[in-house]
């Protein structure tokens, strides 16, 4: 199933904003196959804010690779390798530096870096048990460390009889400290441990990577400390007698649909060819490598490992309408109180990186028509760059009508189709699909839509739970139990409408006091500080928040200041904030998402809604503690923090 919600951000002249290895079996027609762009290797380009290139990448670890070694530290580990984005409108270019983050495995101690050519210009040692984000390669690192210890070869054969290991599956997720037990685990023999659970699954059916192991979940969680690269523990071990792992073949991999046990054993008949052709090319044009412009619009396309992509320096008809927009963090807790999934809870792009995530995207899969692909650059455990091809991918698409009125007395019809412009990443995030689509449209308007794919993160049921209805969770397949769970997203847009100078405020639509009970309209509230801007969406008042311009730009017709409105939830249900009790400690690291908006003044140093350091953290950080100061959002480059 995909699930999708969106937001808009909808114009009000100036214009609306509405934030609301592949095998694919496409049925489109490529006998018409339009030209795509993978772009050349990433280069500069006249803009201070594209990302680093290949070279200097290579620069920059060289640079801290020596700066480490001159201490006596050899082995490190490169987290990132990020260019740090100057502060928007600056007048001066600023000088190139590159953000460099390290972790020492034997002393378990991250270090902040800035390099600026080939010198390190500054470094500071994070404190002792702050753990950076897990990368690709730990997530590698932490599935060998549980599939190579005798400890779990040992409990997989005695409980189940499972010797060869190349069936056997360990999902690595971040752990979450839920409770003091899962405290004690960070404390390792003289220095932190830097933590990875590994959900196991059995591969049943084929003799590849093809099988869908969440169908075959193992009832025992062994959690492994990449520092020093050992199991620390195993979960489950006193669950006697084991339980069973499902056998029932649950198989979406075209090789091994006739396995399935109740789904379908072949493909459904072929579709008719779909056809999307552009003989006359496309729209949209791109110059200086990342700078696209189409239909009124121009955006810088930027990408980074922990954000994935990033829009920068969005204008309609030249005029600036953001600075820069991106997802910045997502709350994903597990709804069952039984352990060990009380630590079961993932912050994806504090704790994994969507950009670390991307998938290349493929023609005729994941994307339609003329398309062109961006190719980003990033740095890889060893600090040397990696290129990621068709990374990005933009089209146009056909939305259909625009708009259309009939003059009923004559049946005159006077139409117009609708098109957008859409840019659109994926990241694969283990088990979990994330689809992100900016589409640009003809009126004025952005939507920010998300899709949800990939599987659920499935487990047995708890002791004491019903093997056919679980307490906290639904039954997908016999015996495996797929859990409640949330997704909470989280978006930094700063916004620069018609200048960097902006007010937001409040809009209700609220019935009004009237002879024939017939009056309503909109209420407008300014939000004046950052404690009065932590609000609530209302559907009852359909409620928006307006962004204006506060540096005289007026609207000619209206008189009022030229705004772009914020629309929530402009697809799918109405979504809740965060649902775990606010004693539990996902709400106190999630606490950005126990509110649908926030407004802070533009600060370079906040970045990420739940802080810059998110697996293994205890203390709350981010908004929360950044809006203390209740500092003024009126008349301020102000950033809007959406969540839903």
């Amino acid at each position: 199933m995909l699930r999708s919600c969106a937001f808009s951000l909808a114009r009000r002249p100036l214009a609306y904003f509405v934030f609301s290895s592949t095998t694919c079996r496409p049925s489109l027609s490529l006998f018409h196959r339009n030209v795509w762009s993978t772009g050349q290797e990433p280069r500069r380009s006249t803009s201070h804010l594209d990302a680093l290139t290949p070279d200097e990448i290579k620069t920059a670890s060289s640079s801290v690779k020596e700066f480490m070694a001159a201490s006596g530290i050899n082995d490190l580990r490169f987290v990132a390798v990020s260019l740090r984005e100057p502060k928007p409108n600056t007048e001066e270019p600023p000088k190139r530096q590159a953000e460099v983050l390290v972790l020492n495995p034997s002393t378990g101690i991250a270090t902040e870096m800035l390099v600026q050519g080939d010198e390190v210009i500054s470094s500071e040692d994070l404190p002792i048990g702050t753990q950076p984000m897990l990368t690709p390669g730990d997530c590698e690192l932490a599935e060998t460390i549980s599939k190579s210890s005798e400890e779990v070869q040992a409990a997989l054969k005695e409980r189940y009889g499972i010797t060869d290991m190349d069936k056997v599956v360990g999902d690595p997720w971040s752990v979450h400290l839920a409770s003091e037990d899962d405290r004690l685990l960070v404390e390792g023999d003289g220095k932190p441990r830097r933590l990875a659970q590994t959900f196991l699954y059995q591969r049943m059916e084929g003799e590849g990577l093809e099988c869908n192991h969440y169908a075959h979940p193992i009832d025992i969680l062994p959690i492994v400390d990449l520092n020093t690269k050992t199991v620390v523990r195993i979960d489950g071990l006193d669950r006697l007698p084991a339980p069973k792992i499902p056998t029932d073949s649950v198989n979406y991999h075209r090789n091994l649909l006739h396995t399935n046990s109740y789904l379908e054993t072949e493909w459904r008949p072929r579709m008719k060819d779909l056809s999307v052709v552009q003989q006359d090319g496309p729209t949209f044009e791109v110059s200086e490598n990342n700078l696209v412009h189409w239909q009124n619009w121009s955006v810088r396309v930027g990408f980074n490992y922990r954000e994935g992509l990033v829009l920068q320096d969005v204008k309609y008809k030249g005029r600036p309408v953001m600075n820069r927009a991106s997802l910045v963090e997502m709350a994903v807790p597990y709804g069952d109180p039984n352990a060990p999934y009380t630590r079961k809870c993932a912050f994806d792009v504090g704790d994994y990186g969507l950009g670390y995530c991307a998938n290349t995207l493929e023609l005729g899969c994941d994307c339609l028509g003329h398309i062109h692909y961006f190719d980003v650059c990033m740095a890889d455990e060893n600090g040397s760059p990696t290129i990621k091809s068709k990374a990005i991918c933009m089209h146009e698409e056909d939305t259909g009508v625009l708009w259309k009125h009939v003059e009923y007395r004559n049946g005159h019809n006077e139409s117009r189709r609708s098109r957008e412009l859409v840019i659109s990443s994926i990241a694969t995030v283990v088990n979990y699909e994330y689809l992100f689509y900016y589409r640009f449209k003809l009126d004025g308007s952005i939507e920010f839509e998300i899709k949800l794919s990939g599987e659920l993160s499935t487990n047995l049921t708890s002791p004491g739970e019903d093997p056919s209805n679980p307490s906290h969770g639904v039954l997908v397949a016999p015996g495996v139990n797929a859990q409640t769970h949330q997704h909470m997203f989280c978006c930094r847009l700063d916004m620069s409408v018609d200048g960097e100078k902006n007010t937001v405020s409040e809009i209700d639509i609220i019935a009004e006091d009237s002879p024939y009970g017939n009056a309503f309209g909109p209420v407008e509230t300014v939000l004046k500080k950052e404690q009065d801007a932590v609000r609530l969406y209302d559907a009852n008042k359909a409620r928006t928040w307006k962004i204006s311009n506060a540096e005289g730009k007026m609207n000619s017709i209206t008189g009022k200041p030229t705004a772009y409105k914020l629309v929530p939830f402009t697809k799918g249900a109405t979504g809740p904030t965060l649902l775990t009790n606010g004693s539990s400690s996902v709400s106190k690291k999630g606490a950005f998402a126990n509110a649908h908006l926030w407004v802070t003044p533009f600060d370079q140093k906040e970045r990420y809604p739940a802080g810059e350091y998110t697996p293994q953290s205890l203390e709350q950080d981010g908004l929360p503690k950044w809006i203390k100061g209740n500092r003024n959002i009126e008349a301020e480059n102000v950033i809007l923090w959406h969540c839903k």
